[in-house]
């Protein structure tokens, strides 16, 4: 499919980045793992049965679908921060200790031609949620009244297909974000770990969307949203965004994403944030190449002057299946965010990933193991990663450069 959002719902997330992990106590993520976590495995223990135990070998032909998957880590980082946390990121952003950083389960009934209305219902929890809740900051990001609780679900929506030409697909509520490569949720990406941009863009979104094949080759989608984070309620007005998808001869696939919205306390037109989000993906037998780039400015309203902001990153994307279930990750990317708006430090982030994959599945289960490499550098005025123990209280440490070795496990259920 086109993209994220033109994706099946129920095996794909993204997912909202944009706050940093160090923003948060060390338990804020821990508070609701053992219930989750207990309620994942009880409900893995019901549906995931010995394949000889299947009634119906026939295909699958219903509308509804059910699933869910538990998302463990383990992260070896070098400069071993007495804190645990990775700077500047919002996923995976626990280092050397074991991290359950999402489970999910989900419920989800497709709009089809026999039967036109759909919907959605997800709940997660994890440390991959903590940064979807923004820090509150005078002037911009206000969090939504109850932000902590309702960053555990992670779909609430209803759709209707209806007879509009070649099928115009219109959806209301809490749905996956149309803009980015990569998904929120690891199992559905080419890595485990997350580009530094898709961490710094929504991964979810609230409003309507209308979706339309113009043709077998054009998708075109319209949207009207809360926001930028769809946790942040900085003011009352819409904020609004396209997609454009046309797949190419080949297996080129070119993608252009679009928004422009209010995402400060004064809404002025003047004021309102431009981003976009380009990507060219090329698909072939077991190769699989895409670059995305990104840009955004926005002029910050809460200092004099009114000064105009900027960030922009850019990451490729290069995926091989060697055999069998095994398969090669490369990424190089880079996050250059010019005056601090969106990472929360003025930097230029630099990382280099390699990722080496397992995957099994039988039926409905499938189980992901990864070992990733990533060597990670933060340059400029407020650049750096955690480092060594606190140098005063509360003060950690920082340095220039990173390596990490990570090794994770995804065990999956999909209807």
């Amino acid at each position: 499919m086109f993209s994220k959002q033109l994706r099946s719902a129920g095996t794909e997330e993204r997912h909202l980045r944009g706050a940093l992990p160090g923003r948060f106590p060390a338990s804020e993520g821990a508070r609701p793992w053992t219930f989750t976590l207990a309620a994942l495995l009880v409900f893995l223990s019901r549906v995931v049965t010995p394949a000889a135990a299947t009634a119906d070998p026939s295909p699958h032909t219903s509308d509804w679908h059910y699933g869910g998957f538990l998302d463990l880590s383990y992260a070896i980082d070098s400069n071993f921060p007495e804190n645990h946390l990775w700077r500047s990121k919002g996923t995976t952003p626990r280092v050397n200790e074991l991290s359950p950083n999402m489970a999910l389960g989900y419920v989800r009934k497709d709009a089809t031609v026999s039967s036109r209305w759909g919907m959605e219902v997800g709940i997660q929890g994890g440390y991959d949620t903590n940064a979807l809740v923004p820090s509150p900051t005078p002037g911009r990001d206000k969090p939504v009244d109850g932000a902590d609780t309702l960053r555990h679900i992670s779909r609430a929506n209803v759709s209707y297909l209806a007879t509009v030409g070649n099928g115009l697909t219109l959806t209301a509520g809490l749905f996956n974000s149309y803009i980015g490569y990569q998904s929120v949720y690891s199992v559905n990406n080419l890595n485990y770990t997350r580009s530094y941009m898709a961490d710094n863009a929504p991964y979810f979104m609230f409003g309507v969307a209308a979706q339309y094949p113009v043709t077998d080759r054009l998708q075109v989608n319209l949207y009207a949203i809360n926001g930028y984070n769809h946790l942040s309620h900085p003011n009352n007005q819409f904020s609004y965004g396209t997609q454009v998808a046309y797949r190419l001869a080949g297996g080129w696939t070119v993608t252009e994403n679009l928004y422009y919205g209010p995402d400060q306390s004064n809404s002025s037109l003047q004021l309102w944030r431009f981003f976009s989000d380009s990507i060219i993906e090329w698909k072939r037998d077991r190769l699989t190449l895409a670059l995305a780039y990104d840009i955004g400015t926005e002029s910050a309203a809460e200092l004099p002057g009114h000064p105009r902001t900027f960030w922009t990153a850019a990451a490729f994307y290069a995926h091989w299946k060697v055999g069998g279930p095994w398969g090669l990750g490369l990424r190089p990317e880079f996050y250059w965010d010019r005056n601090g708006r969106i990472s929360g430090s003025e930097q230029l982030l630099k990382a280099l990933t390699t990722t080496l994959e397992y995957r099994w599945a039988e039926t409905a289960r499938s189980a992901v193991i990864r070992l990733e490499h990533r060597y990670d550098e933060s340059s400029g005025l407020g650049g750096g990663f955690f480092k060594g123990s606190e140098r005063a209280p509360g003060v950690i440490g920082l340095t220039r450069e990173q390596h990490l070795i990570l090794m994770s496990l995804v065990l999956a259920f999909d209807s």
